[in-house]
C-alpha cells in the first residue's frame, strides 16, 4: 500500500483493469447500454485542455498513467487553489479531531454510553479503545454495521473514513481511524473470523454508508478513500489482499452510495436550468424563466436530472433504484 496520503489511481488499476470505470460511474445519468461517469464540475483543471473542462466526464485516461498526479487531496493543492475553492464552492475541510468528536456523539446516542471507540483528549488527540466493543442488550454488532449513515456535501469524506487528516495531511493508521465506515469495519473485524463472513458484512457496511458531493474531483477522492479503506481493513484482518472480484464489487457499491448531486435541489449539478416561458417579449421572442422548483423552492419540481440511489434490500432488479428526493419527508 502506498505510504503517501495521496491516492494513486494506478494502484487501484492494478487490481482490475476496469476498476477505474467502475469507481467513476454515475448511475443517475447512465443508461442500460451507455455508461456515463461523474464529471469535473469545477474549472480547476480546464487549463489542462480537452477532457478537463467543467462539463467533461472524468475518464480513466485523464487520471491515470502520466496523469495520475492530477487529482490530489485538498491539503496537497496550492494555497491559492484552496482559497478559491473555499470562496467559490464553500469548500471547508474539517480536522479529524472534530470529525471524531461528532461521530462520537452519534455513537453515544446509539450505544447509550460515552467513549465507545475512543476517549477524546484535551489536546485534540484521542485514545483508542483497545478491547472489543460491547453492545447494549437490545442491540447487536450486526445492527450497528447495518445502521444507515449519510455524510452530506462530503468533500473527501473525512467523516466516513480518516485515512489522513484532511487539514494537516498526516496519515492515520488503520487502528487509529475514526470515520463512520472505519468504525463499522472495526466491528466486522472484531466479530468475524472467516474471509467470506468478513466480506459479507463489510459489504453491508458499505451498503449502509452514504454520501454526496458536487465537485467531481472531491467525489472521486471520497470514493477511492472508501475503497482503499475496505482493502486496507481486509489486509489488516487477514494479512493478504482481497480478490479482484471482491474489490470490484466493493467499488460497485461505493459508486451507487457516494454520488454527485446538487444537495439543495437533489439533481445532477447544473442540470436544472431555465425553461421557455408562456410570455413573449415586445419583439415576439420567447422569454425564459426559472423552473418551478427554482422559482418556488420546491425540491420535487426541478427540471434537472434527479439523482438515484440503490435500494440494496430490494430483490426486484427492475425496482432497485429510487430518487434520493423521494426518501425526504415533506
Amino acid at each position: 500500500m502506498p505510504d503517501e496520503i495521496d491516492i494513486r489511481e494506478d494502484y487501484l488499476a492494478r487490481f482490475d483493469t476496469d476498476l477505474l470505470n467502475v469507481i467513476l460511474k454515475d448511475h443517475s445519468t447512465s443508461k442500460a447500454d451507455e455508461q456515463h461517469n461523474i464529471f469535473w464540475a469545477t474549472a480547476d483543471y480546464e487549463h489542462l485542455g480537452k477532457g478537463y473542462q467543467w462539463n467533461d466526464e472524468i475518464r480513466p485516461a485523464t487520471i491515470s498513467g502520466d496523469n495520475s498526479h492530477i487529482v490530489m487531496p485538498r491539503v496537497l493543492k496550492t494555497k491559492l487553489t484552496q482559497t478559491a475553492r473555499s470562496k467559490d464552492m464553500a469548500e471547508v475541510f474539517t480536522p479529524s479531531w472534530i470529525c471524531n468528536a461528532q461521530n462520537n456523539l452519534i455513537d453515544e446516542a446509539w450505544f447509550g454510553r460515552k467513549d465507545v471507540f475512543n476517549r477524546e483528549n484535551a489536546d485534540h488527540t484521542w485514545t483508542d479503545t483497545t478491547v472489543p466493543i460491547v453492545f447494549p442488550e437490545e442491540k447487536t454488532w450486526k445492527d450497528y454495521v447495518a445502521d444507515r449513515r449519510l455524510e452530506i456535501t462530503c468533500g473527501e469524506a473525512p467523516y466516513i473514513t480518516s485515512r489522513y487528516d484532511t487539514t494537516t495531511g498526516e496519515a492515520i493508521s488503520i487502528d487509529h481511524r475514526i470515520g463512520l465506515l472505519d468504525r463499522k469495519l472495526r466491528i466486522v473485524s472484531e466479530n468475524t473470523t472467516r474471509s467470506g463472513d468478513w466480506l459479507e458484512w463489510a459489504q453491508k457496511a458499505l451498503k449502509s454508508t452514504y454520501a454526496y458531493e458536487w465537485q467531481g474531483d472531491s467525489l472521486l477522492l471520497a470514493r477511492e478513500a472508501m475503497l482503499l479503506t475496505f482493502i486496507e481493513s481486509y489486509v489488516a484482518k487477514f494479512g493478504k489482499q482481497p480478490l479482484d472480484k471482491s474489490v470490484r464489487y466493493a467499488a460497485y457499491i461505493i459508486s451507487w452510495n457516494v454520488w454527485q448531486m446538487d444537495g439543495l435541489k437533489g439533481v445532477v449539478p447544473q442540470t436544472c436550468g431555465m425553461k421557455p416561458s408562456a410570455q413573449q417579449s415586445l419583439f415576439g421572442e420567447t422569454l425564459m424563466e426559472p423552473c418551478q422548483g427554482c422559482r418556488e423552492g420546491g425540491v420535487r419540481h426541478h427540471n434537472g436530472q434527479y439523482c438515484y440511489i440503490r435500494k440494496w434490500n430490494n430483490s426486484d432488479s427492475s425496482k432497485d433504484k429510487i430518487r434520493f428526493i423521494d426518501l425526504i419527508k415533506d
